[in-house]
């Protein structure tokens, strides 16, 4: 039976169906249980895009600080996030929807049409597309990826500053063993999203 054929990589195929200017959209950090959840919006000139664009996971640390650098020199960039206290209120994904039109609202001038990577997308007012897997496929979209996870790395490198016992410079706020035997061994900070499992159980418990 022969094999899957593996897509090459991102390109431009879906932009350039759209008219006008494209933006691509993507978030990180839906499933930690500390710090925000954050998206970015890209928007690139046809004639300047960089080589070795892809899924955010898909890079090691280096390539991604290296490209998010590259993109915010050549393409335009909005930036925007929901807390862990907004996420709480109205929940992971509405926030992610928050984060995602925050983010193109803040680019330099509106888009004509937007590009979202997965299957759902916020309720407004732009022409937009959902793409599954459209970080390995749109290069906007992975420039969205990479630009929303180094942002989001810097920003929970930050608060391991002042919360050093959680390892967030390590496990940015994702479950891992170590983050969930800090919290039982320190208690919840005001980073932790209550409304998750786990944190959820550990206050509980600690009541």
């Amino acid at each position: 039976m022969p094999g899957k054929l593996k897509h090459a990589g991102p390109d431009y195929s879906h932009e350039a169906r759209c008219a006008g200017r494209v933006a691509g959209v993507d978030e990180a950090g839906r499933g930690p249980l500390a710090g925000p959840v954050v998206a970015a919006a890209v928007i690139f000139d046809p004639g300047c895009i960089p080589d070795g664009l892809n899924d955010s996971k898909k890079l090691t640390h280096g390539r991604r600080e290296a490209l998010f650098d590259i993109i915010t020199g050549c393409a335009q960039v909005g930036i925007g996030e929901a807390s862990p206290e907004e996420i709480d209120s109205i929940n992971i994904l509405q926030a992610t929807f928050l984060a995602m039109t925050r983010a193109v609202a803040a680019l330099p001038a509106p888009p004509d049409h937007v590009l979202v990577d997965g299957n759902r997308s916020p309720r407004w007012s732009y022409r937009c597309d959902t793409i599954v897997g459209g970080d390995g496929r749109c290069v906007s979209i992975a420039a969205a990826s990479i630009i929303a996870k180094v942002t989001r790395d810097r920003h929970m490198m930050r608060l391991h500053a002042d919360f050093p016992g959680y390892g967030w410079q390590q496990n940015k706020g994702y479950p891992t063993r170590a983050h969930l035997e800090a919290v039982t061994r320190f208690g919840i900070t005001v980073h932790h999203r209550l409304s998750f499992g786990p944190v959820q159980r550990e206050r509980e418990f600690a009541r």
